[in-house]
């Protein structure tokens, strides 16, 4: 049974910094794409970052330049170093992680099936 669960949320005052953790068990493919979502206060769920088993990242416009998004193989753990935050970045964020058949899809455009809990980010200003 795969597991992610994410860690690292907090409060921070815009212009910080967080960094989020997601522990992933029970999720033994090789091919595969994962990524962080947000879903902020009246918004809907969007994909802020996605990593692919061959390194391949994408970040949403309104990261690019300010998060990372990277894996630990040997930990089993997926990151997002979040840098210059603002109160847009407010939200409740969750990893996710889907395992890729022979074709090798944009991650950004996957349907995941498999989710974390989540982890609350709030940015004051």
């Amino acid at each position: 049974q795969v597991q992610l669960v994410e860690s690292g949320g907090g409060s921070v005052q815009a212009g910080g910094s967080l960094r989020l953790s997601c522990a992933v068990s029970g999720f033994t493919s090789s091919r595969h794409c994962m990524g962080w979502f947000r879903q902020g206060p009246g918004k809907e769920r969007e994909g802020v970052a996605h990593v692919r088993f061959d390194g391949d990242t994408s970040y949403v416009d309104s990261v690019k330049g300010r998060f990372t998004i990277s894996v630990d193989n040997a930990e089993k753990t997926l990151y997002l170093q979040m840098n210059s935050l603002n109160v847009e970045d407010t939200a409740m964020y969750y990893c996710a992680a889907e395992p890729l058949g022979y074709i090798i899809p944009l991650c950004a455009n996957l349907n995941y099936n498999n989710w974390g809990q989540g982890t609350q980010v709030t940015v004051s200003s």
